[in-house]
């Protein structure tokens, strides 16, 4: 029975999620605020978080980089704000996922175990050794990238973008594979979370982001790594 912790001082939307999600099959942990929930994450930690962003006083987007700090379990948004600013805001500071409100709770619960399968498994699967591809090197079992002999940090989704790119080196792999392979086939049909995190990836690989020569667009198909960016 997976552990979840729902964030949000809505005292009857979390008492009738508590119910439902309970009768999901989810062991639950409630609490109003940020802070209550940061105590609690630390003595019973939870599996998945589900968290509002619109908390008082430490708010989710802060509370997310908290959370980071003492769990690994994976977090998705609860919003009632204009979903396209805060999902931009929320996968760049690294959320899982995100639920608006109204929302419909079967779809919620499905989300909730498409984000849990995701963290359950290793994606995309290792190889034994580094992968080199020009300059540029990705060691999927230390989980480190380097390039011209510099380490580049990434966050998780974007080393599993590199790498599943990095499999194919020279040759384009499609929206569609990348969303599939990365995130799981829960975001088919959301391309763009593939432009966002390339755009992110371009950013650090990059000597100019608007000038790829590294990680190539091949228009209204896909993307490509090149082997030496040129």
């Amino acid at each position: 029975m997976s552990h979840l912790l729902l964030v949000d001082d809505d005292e009857l939307l979390r008492r009738s999620l508590a119910f439902s999600l309970t009768q999901a099959g989810f062991r639950l942990s409630t609490a109003a605020s940020a802070e209550d929930a940061l105590a609690q994450a630390r003595l019973d930690p939870p599996d998945i978080i589900l968290l509002d962003i619109g908390l008082p006083g430490l708010d989710g987007l802060e509370a997310l980089r908290h959370f980071q700090a003492i769990s690994e379990a994976p977090i998705v948004f609860l919003t009632a704000r204009r979903r396209d600013l805060d999902q931009i805001l929320g996968l760049e500071l690294g959320a899982d996922d995100f639920v608006t409100k109204p929302f419909d709770l079967d779809v919620l619960v499905a989300r909730l175990r498409a984000v849990l399968r995701r963290a359950q498994r290793t994606a995309p699967s290792p190889e034994p050794g580094p992968l080199v591809v020009g300059d540029l090197t990705i060691d999927p079992l230390a989980h480190t990238v380097t390039l011209q002999g510099r380490p580049v940090e990434l966050p998780p989704r974007e080393f599993d973008l590199l790498y599943v790119l990095a499999l194919d080196a020279g040759h384009m792999v499609s929206v569609d594979d990348l969303l599939a392979r990365v995130w799981g086939a829960e975001f088919a049909g959301e391309p763009q979370v593939v432009y966002v995190h390339i755009r992110w990836l371009r950013e650090k690989m990059e000597d100019d982001p608007h000038q790829p020569r590294r990680v190539i667009t091949v228009r209204g198909l896909g993307y490509k790594l090149l082997p030496s960016g040129t």
